[in-house]
């Protein structure tokens, strides 16, 4: 310590290191497909249970006006997907959260309160939201979720840990709309469609949807036209937990 204090140009060299060790975790916190603080499935890994296949993932739900519709339409096309659910809202619609899983669909977990300052949290905190979700889902839905998609995508490095001790893999996406702002839904259909191939994973949102001019959240313009397109591209959809082994290991492999 005395060295340092005597040469004022090392604690400032290790001050200005400290500083950008911190910034670039920030920023890769910041960056929602990073796999620099941890596995990230961004595709669904090569298997043949993947094969010719995308995965529709819908986040910030369930919404009572929305998410029944939703499950309309993918009911009409017979489409899988597979819902990010936020803990707090499934417990004040635990019907739809039965609803999901009765037409063969998956609830993953979006932590418990959506927090805006998730990525802020410490271990202490941000293992709460998680588990506090994981118990909601599992009690609700009656079926354990496998994936954790962290609020907005943001995350910092605690947690890897977290989801490692909860039995989760994160998961973010290939793609998305934008359709929590975009209120043109032809813009979020190009966004998805643009160079979409197989092992695509797609984000769209049911809860905190943008509105189109008459008030008709988007995801209920773009889905039907998204599954329609799929559909004519030779593509089939799938929930993430169908790319996991037998024993609920998710095969290294990405596409």
């Amino acid at each position: 310590m005395g060295v340092l204090i005597a040469q004022p140009i090392w604690w400032r060299g290790a001050l200005l290191a400290l500083i950008i060790n911190h910034l670039l975790l920030a920023a890769v916190g910041l960056w929602p497909r990073s796999n620099w603080l941890g596995v990230n499935l961004t595709r669904l890994p090569a298997t043949p249970a993947t094969h010719n296949a995308v995965a529709i993932t819908i986040d910030d739900g369930p919404d009572p006006q929305i998410t029944p519709q939703v499950l309309e339409i993918l009911a009409k096309h017979k489409a899988q997907a597979s819902f990010f659910c936020i803990g707090r809202k499934l417990h004040d619609q635990p019907a739809l959260a039965r609803s999901i899983v009765a037409a063969g669909h998956a609830i993953e977990n979006h932590s418990e309160h959506h927090r805006h300052n998730f990525s802020l949290l410490g271990p202490a905190a941000m293992e709460r939201e998680v588990a506090q979700a994981q118990a909601s889902i599992s009690s609700l839905s009656g079926r354990r979720p496998f994936f954790f998609r962290a609020p907005a995508g943001l995350r910092n490095p605690f947690l890897d840990r977290v989801l490692h001790r909860q039995g989760l893999r994160l998961a973010s996406w290939t793609r998305r709309g934008f359709d929590t702002r975009e209120r043109n839904a032809q813009k979020v259909l190009a966004r998805l469609l643009d160079g979409l191939r197989a092992g695509d994973i797609l984000l769209l949102h049911d809860g905190n949807a943008a509105r189109d001019g008459s008030g008709r959240a988007i995801i209920l313009e773009v889905l039907p036209q998204l599954l329609k397109e799929i559909e004519a591209r030779g593509l089939r959809t799938i929930r993430l937990d169908q790319a996991l082994d037998a024993d609920g290991s998710l095969v290294a492999q990405s596409r």
